[in-house]
């Protein structure tokens, strides 16, 4: 027998370095994808969706908007009326610019919050942002609604239509013109503070932290003050700068008709890196944790790291993009969701969900071989034809009995 100090003292736990932080918040990797969910719209879009936290609104054929849950796919509800322009969601509704009608639905169940007479021809689709809805008009009309009842609180005429969507931060609405200039107006009032002239048309408008991250048609990418709309820096690219830029905490990412993804310094502009692309990019990448996701016509999704702009992965579509991809998270720690919309001659749009693969693979237990059954008695058993069993020792033993495997 051992000693009863040995006995009753168990071995000491080992100790294992901590080599993560408690409150590690990593972004988690988005590649590789598998496909969640897939959805046939049996209709063809007649312009881009538009998403909130959790739903998509699709613009469909035959004059229908069709609502679905992003998470599972269900439809949520359909609604008739007819729209070629792209809607805005926001503020629990989904806002459809119609013939001759100016629409609010309630998100959760389609059913109609307000409508008035509208026959403005838009420059831009409609945007909604923090209870104002702005839209811009082919004769440089600036209009502020109020999101809630859908009454017109300002107007102002800005001499040029839009050229792409307003941009809404603060107390401010930043309008990008097709005169090459970027019009500053007070949301509240419409009254102006200030506006920049730029080389060349400008595109989509990222605000951040007092600044406005935008690409132009003179193939420079720009980094205004949003203050007083001074430029802080700029950088030349090979083509225009397209779509609407993302930004980290250091850098700015963007892409151009060069087919190249770019990241700069977000506070000097100076290249980290560029990536050139192997298609030719329809928008702006979208930030999905550490990697950025680039798409055009090709039926192909790209990733790249957001560090180093080195290819990260990439996932090969049914057929061409109908839409530029959108990117969602459903709770915090969850693998992000990628919707995706293809184009079919029979099924009309087709939706995909697309989240991270379990990675390694579950694959199921193979058959240990060459394994000799055992009886309740503990003698071995085997098929006809095989070697002899030989009896227990002790006819009367009962079942084999294996004691755990200490921990």
């Amino acid at each position: 027998m051992l000693p009863e100090a040995v006995q009753s003292t168990p071995p000491s736990p080992r100790r294992v370095k901590q080599t993560y932080a408690a409150d590690d918040r990593t972004p988690l990797a988005l590649f590789p994808l598998r496909t969640l969910w897939t959805l046939g719209l049996n209709n063809s879009l007649t312009a881009p969706p538009a998403f909130d936290a959790t739903r998509g609104f699709f613009p469909l054929e035959g004059d229908q908007l069709a609502a679905y849950n992003l998470a599972t796919g269900a439809r949520l509800w359909i609604a008739s009326i007819r729209t070629k322009t792209e809607p805005a969601a926001g503020d629990d509704r989904i806002f459809v610019v119609g013939t001759g009608v100016l629409t609010a639905l309630r998100a959760a169940d389609g059913s109609s919050a307000w409508e008035l007479p509208f026959t403005e021809a838009l420059s831009v689709p409609p945007v909604v942002d923090n209870g104002w809805l702005i839209t811009v008009t082919m004769v440089g009309d600036v209009l502020a609604f109020r999101a809630a009842d859908g009454a017109l609180i300002w107007r102002r005429n800005i001499g040029a239509s839009a050229h792409a969507r307003p941009a809404l931060s603060g107390d401010r609405v930043y309008v990008p013109t097709s005169d090459s200039r970027i019009v500053t107006l007070r949301v509240d009032t419409g009254a102006p503070t200030w506006e920049r002239r730029l080389g060349g048309a400008a595109n989509d408008i990222f605000a951040s932290e007092g600044r406005l991250f935008l690409g132009a048609q003179d193939k420079y990418m720009y980094c205004l003050n949003a203050e007083d709309g001074n430029v802080e820096w700029r950088w030349q690219t090979g083509a225009a700068v397209i779509g609407l830029p993302v930004a980290d905490d250091r850098s700015v990412f963007f892409v151009s008709l060069d087919n190249v993804l770019r990241g700069l310094k977000r506070s000097s502009g100076v290249q980290r890196w560029k990536s050139a692309l192997p298609l030719r990019p329809a928008a702006g990448p979208i930030r999905a944790g550490d990697a950025l996701v680039v798409a055009g016509p090709a039926p192909t999704l790209r990733a790249y790291n957001i560090q180093d702009g080195k290819a990260a992965g990439e996932f090969a579509m049914a057929g061409e993009l109908a839409a530029p991809p959108h990117l969602f998270t459903l709770a915090r720690g969850s693998f992000p969701i990628v919707i995706a919309i293809t184009r079919d001659i029979i099924k009309g749009a087709i939706v995909v969900a697309l989240t991270r693969s379990v990675d390694p693979p579950v694959v199921p237990f193979l058959p240990l071989p060459n394994v000799i059954p055992m009886n309740s008695q503990g003698s071995s058993t085997t098929p006809s034809g095989g070697p002899p069993t030989s009896s227990p020792a002790n006819p009367e033993r009962g079942p084999l009995v294996i004691p755990p495997t200490p921990r």
